[in-house]
């Protein structure tokens, strides 16, 4: 349970040198279509990445299908100008995987996750510029591909979300309930990167036992207690954020990143993780 909870925190720009494990068996939340929003497609078979759709600046609603694949976790890392997608590999490799060092020469702008025969909606707003589209869908190489946003004549606007939960240092804000259909926000508001994954627990005991463990470094304990893993994001780089309209299963749900410290604690061994339910 560690290793595939931990592996979260791979969502950084690495690809081709399989340094990291990608999380498997984890349920994403998914989303209907964005209407009145450019589409951009990702499509991914476990062995390659194809972008298409419209490549343009402003809000898009991002579809992701899998084939081949049990699960497809696709990522999109903006390049700043001038910046080779090689020097932000090298960047975040050369300092043990860590993608807060992404910064200065990129960000990491999405972050989802797409089972096989599910086609899954997530909105967010691009900006003009060079990106790599990546699956991390396993240990590695990970699938990638370049891209170019162009800047379209009149960007679109993101809708206004009916609730924003957003990651900070080290924890979460936001509404303690959120509800099947609502369109929902999730941002990093914070200086690092993180991430929001949900625990689904069956009651709010259970969701106290998981905090604990979760403190203290007993992932594989809170694993055992945990029923389902919703990946809200898995990770985006400072003032990045994605929105989706929620039709998570109802229940009570324990937030937590797993993104590492440069000292390899855990953020959720620094207080990282929050108790909230999904209603109908």
């Amino acid at each position: 349970m560690k290793r595939r909870i931990v592996s979260l925190a791979a969502t950084a720009v690495v690809v081709g040198a399989g340094i990291f494990a990608v999380a498997g068996g984890l349920s994403a939340a998914t989303s209907s279509a964005a209407s009145g929003l450019p589409t951009l497609t990702l499509a991914m078979n476990g062995k390659s990445i194809t972008v298409g759709g419209t490549l343009q600046s402003g809000a898009v609603n991002v579809v992701s299908t899998v084939t081949k694949e049990a699960q497809g976790n696709p990522a999109l890392v903006r390049l700043d100008p001038g910046v080779t997608f090689a020097q932000a590999q090298a960047a975040v490799q050369g300092h043990h995987g860590d993608p807060n060092y992404l910064d200065p020469y990129g960000a990491l702008v999405l972050y989802t996750s797409t089972n096989k025969g599910v086609s899954s909606s997530v909105q967010t707003s691009l900006q003009p510029g060079n990106y790599v589209a990546i699956d991390f869908t396993n240990s590695g190489p990970h699938p990638h591909a370049l891209f170019t946003v162009t800047e379209a004549a009149n960007p679109a606007s993101l809708p206004a979300p009916q609730a924003t939960l957003a990651s900070i240092e080290f924890g979460f804000r936001g509404p303690g309930t959120l509800r099947d259909g609502q369109l929902v926000r999730f941002e990093n508001q914070g200086f690092l990167v993180h991430m929001i994954i949900a625990l689904g627990v069956k009651n709010t005991k259970t969701a106290a036992k998981v905090t604990k463990l979760l403190l203290e470094g007993k992932d594989n304990k809170a694993g055992n207690l945990s029923t389902s893993f919703l990946t809200f994001d898995g990770g985006l780089s400072t003032g990045q954020m994605q929105q989706q309209v929620l039709t998570a299963p109802p229940g009570i749900y324990v937030l937590a990143c797993f993104m590492n410290t440069q000292d390899g604690r855990e953020h959720t061994q620094l207080g990282m993780e929050r108790t909230i339910r999904i209603v109908k």
